[in-house]
């Protein structure tokens, strides 16, 4: 079976190691970016399986670049699962996520054990 491809875009590196260490743990591919201008920058050169991307970073924020995501012309890119990773999820309703096009969100401080599963929902991983 084909590794699972993972981006991660998160401007905390401390945040960003401890997640690719866990999901490499599991065996996902992974690639990181520190902001939503890099993300679309990734998504131009590659597919990816999901994306786990932070709601509040500089440059282009996670609920903009979900939006952007969502407009591709490549329908397979256009509809990559995106999972937002919020430290404040109280400031957006669960409709607001949705017309982004964020398919689920969690919290911070981020529960790991449930990253994983969450991955493994979107990406149909063993």
């Amino acid at each position: 079976m084909a590794t699972k491809k993972v981006l991660v875009a998160e401007d905390s590196s401390v945040i960003q190691t401890l997640t690719k260490r866990i999901l490499q743990f599991q065996n996902f591919d992974i690639t990181a970016v520190k902001n939503g201008k890099e993300v679309l920058k990734e998504l131009e050169k590659s597919n990816f399986d999901i994306i786990l991307m932070d709601i509040n970073m500089p440059q282009m924020d996670g609920m903009t670049c979900a939006t952007e995501i969502r407009k591709l012309s490549d329908t397979t890119k256009a509809n990559v699962p995106i999972v937002a990773i919020t430290g404040n999820a109280k400031n957006y309703s669960d409709e607001d996520f949705k017309n982004a096009g964020i398919n689920e969100y969690m919290q911070k401080p981020l529960d790991f054990d449930k990253l994983v599963l969450v991955v493994k929902k979107y990406t149909n991983a063993e």
